[in-house]
């Protein structure tokens, strides 16, 4: 699935300190801690707590959380629409790690059991 130019320009700029507030409100809600996004965060970019938190606080762009993380081997294997995309089929890399990670706090946040969220 191909994505506009801008589309992909505008994710990169976005900042992980402004959209993680989102993901820890939208899991909250919903009956998950925090602890869990953290969980699911580092399974995907290999970031621990302390990393994680050097990220926001230094509020760096996507395209920079996504250049310095270790994307996990199987985040291939996450699959599924969000934001009216098939994260699978998105063609660039970085928006498709960032519809990756949302799609993870998405199924966080439904209630999915971690270790199926952790393929």
């Amino acid at each position: 699935m191909t994505t506009t130019p801008e589309h992909d320009a505008k994710i990169a700029r976005l900042t992980f300190a402004s959209v993680y507030p989102h993901y820890v409100t939208k899991v909250e809600k919903k009956g998950r801690t925090k602890e869990e996004l953290h969980q699911v965060i580092e399974w995907l970019t290999g970031y621990a707590e302390k990393e994680l938190q050097e990220q926001i606080d230094q509020k760096v762009a996507f395209i920079t959380f996504f250049q310095n993380a270790k994307l996990n081997p199987n985040a291939h294997l996450i699959t599924g629409v969000i934001c009216g995309y098939r994260v699978e089929e998105i063609e660039n890399p970085l928006t498709q790690q960032v519809r990756y990670l949302d799609k993870l706090v998405d199924e966080l946040a439904k209630g999915k059991k971690l270790e199926k969220i952790l393929r």
